[in-house]
């Protein structure tokens, strides 16, 4: 369940140490062929995300900051349930680990 927050936008959430905010796809509620999905076959979310922003990296055993391996803008592959979620208005976000998300898409 995501939290309800005061924030007032997106822009204003800056991730820490090596987590990552993403905006997960929508599922497309017809198909291509103008054929309207039930509720139900779209409710499940979706694998891929936008990335929104990220922290600046989390420091390893030496005490060296490892990057992020991701950017603002990258598209990204989820696991299908996890991160902590952010709900501001009517859109939902979500903060992985940057260990936790699966591949990065070229497109």
């Amino acid at each position: 369940m995501a939290s309800q927050t005061t924030i007032k936008s997106i822009r204003a959430v800056l991730p820490l140490l090596d987590r990552v905010l993403v905006q997960r796809l929508k599922p497309e509620p017809k198909t291509a062929t103008g054929i309207f999905l039930p509720t139900s076959a779209t409710s499940s979310p979706l694998p891929e995300a936008t990335v929104i922003a990220v922290g600046p990296g989390a420091p390893n055993k030496d005490g060296n900051v490892v990057p992020v391996s991701v950017k603002a803008g990258d598209k990204v592959l989820l696991p299908g349930w996890g991160g902590n979620s952010i709900k501001i208005g009517e859109d939902e976000f979500h903060l992985f680990k940057d260990a936790e998300i699966l591949a990065k898409i070229q497109e």
